[in-house]
């Protein structure tokens, strides 16, 4: 049982035990600059009641729906979610606070983190994925890492079309490591300028986005072969999961990593989380996968049964092997994402993506009709760029007055795209609420 100090003589008590005078002693690993040593400016404590009123009054603050229109997408997205999902997912077979080291207490565990393994891994073309990670940029980021350590070169580059909260985390992932980050520029049409590859010179991998984030489809069979051509690998990351219920998955195309977000999968947005971070790649690759692979056997007595293959984390191997501390991801998330996966099978996976695209294709057309410009010409799956007339910003502010959430704005991300936004759709919109957009656009 974890002992609680009652009385200032039982705190003194544990201080002494670590070797400390005072309790500011523990934190004096932390430089003094980025200490906080005044009072932290918090109200009274609430009544039960109080506090229900201070919780309305801040969710009035935010945009949601239904009282709003969403058509906000830029890496979250708003899906459906089968009341099979959480009905199995919360299920005591499958969830348990502890991690799955004994494999005879935790079958369940292990046998939904092999499932979305082996979902994941058929969703995405490739031969073996791993279970899981925090979201999509830290995927990504892992990925990157991945192929320096199987190349032993120091130099990536990052597709400017790659999602630019993406791309910060991996700056901030390099940061401290010494290796070089480059970035290749998109062309007028909102893909990523491939001829630019072989210029980059001595590159452990190149990260390309499909969709991109204009939501524009990259051709990632040339990708692969202009990064195979200079010795490095592919890294296709993604942001939308359901589009390769559409779409050729990447592993098809020649990718060698395949990184992205399973939010999508079963995931509500729930204010900005949780998250899934999907990672998979080839399976000469497998060693160097970060997080856990679980794999399939047999006991002695025959019967089918599911262990921990491999784990890469600092405290099952030495550290200087280890490859990430990411793990915990895995209990619930992973799990949910399996459930939705095979509660929708290949046919409905293939069925909803099919109406994301064509649902954006038809608000596309009425914007581009009613006057809106369509940014780019390129193939676009479930959102995509557009300017609306008297320009974006003012037209997004005056289209929130009317509870309507008309997308991204791009200034803020791509300077020469000020004038436009993102615009999303999912089968969460319906062709009213779309024809609601397209009439209140206009001036």
């Amino acid at each position: 049982m974890r002992y609680l100090p009652h009385t200032a003589e039982d705190a003194a008590a544990m201080l002494e035990t670590v070797g400390v005078r005072e309790i500011d002693g523990l934190f004096a690993s932390i430089p003094e600059g980025c200490r906080f040593t005044g009072r932290l400016d918090l109200p009274e404590a609430f009544s039960e009641w109080e506090l229900e009123r201070r919780m309305a009054e801040l969710a009035d603050r935010m945009a949601i729906s239904p009282e709003y229109l969403l058509f906000l997408g830029a890496g979250s997205y708003d899906h459906h979610i089968p009341a099979t999902v959480s009905s199995l997912a919360g299920r005591s077979e499958f969830v348990t606070s502890y991690t799955p080291y004994q494999p005879e207490m935790l079958q369940g565990t292990l046998q939904g983190i092999y499932e979305y393994q082996t979902l994941t891994a058929r969703l995405l073309g490739m031969e073996v994925a791993t279970a899981s990670h925090y979201d999509g940029a830290t995927a990504l980021a892992e990925a990157l890492l991945m192929a320096v350590r199987i190349t032993r070169r120091k130099k990536v580059a990052l597709s400017r079309a790659v999602h630019p909260h993406y791309r910060q985390v991996v700056r901030t992932y390099f940061a401290p490591t010494g290796y070089e980050l480059l970035e290749i520029p998109c062309l007028e049409t909102g893909l990523t300028d491939l001829d630019r590859i072989g210029e980059c010179g001595d590159l452990a991998a190149i990260a390309v986005q499909s969709p991109n984030f204009f939501g524009c489809i990259e051709n990632l069979q040339v990708a692969a072969d202009r990064t195979h051509a200079c010795g490095a690998l592919l890294v296709a990351c993604f942001t939308e999961a359901l589009a390769f219920g559409l779409l050729k998955s990447p592993g098809s195309q020649g990718a060698d990593i395949v990184a992205g977000e399973g939010q999508s999968m079963g995931i509500p947005r729930a204010f900005g989380g949780p998250a899934l971070g999907m990672l998979a790649s080839r399976k000469q690759h497998m060693r160097s996968l970060p997080g856990r692979l679980v794999g399939k056997t047999t006991d002695r007595d025959g019967k089918r049964g599911f262990v921990l293959t491999l784990a890469t984390r600092e405290q099952h191997i030495r550290r200087e092997k280890a490859t990430s501390n990411i793990c915990s991801n895995n209990s619930l998330n992973a799990l949910t994402a399996a459930m939705y996966m095979a509660s929708l099978g290949g046919t409905g996976i293939r069925e909803l993506a099919a109406l994301n695209h064509d649902k954006a294709e038809y608000l596309k057309d009425r914007l581009r009709e009613a006057g809106c410009t369509i940014r780019f010409a390129a193939p676009t799956f479930n959102e995509f760029v557009v300017g609306l007339p008297g320009g974006f910003e003012a037209g997004h502010r005056r289209l929130l007055d009317r509870k309507i959430v008309a997308g991204l704005p791009l200034g803020p991300y791509y300077p020469e795209l000020a004038d436009c936004g993102l615009i999303c759709v999912t089968e969460t919109c319906s062709r009213q609420e779309m024809d609601r957009l397209v009439r209140e656009v206009i001036p």
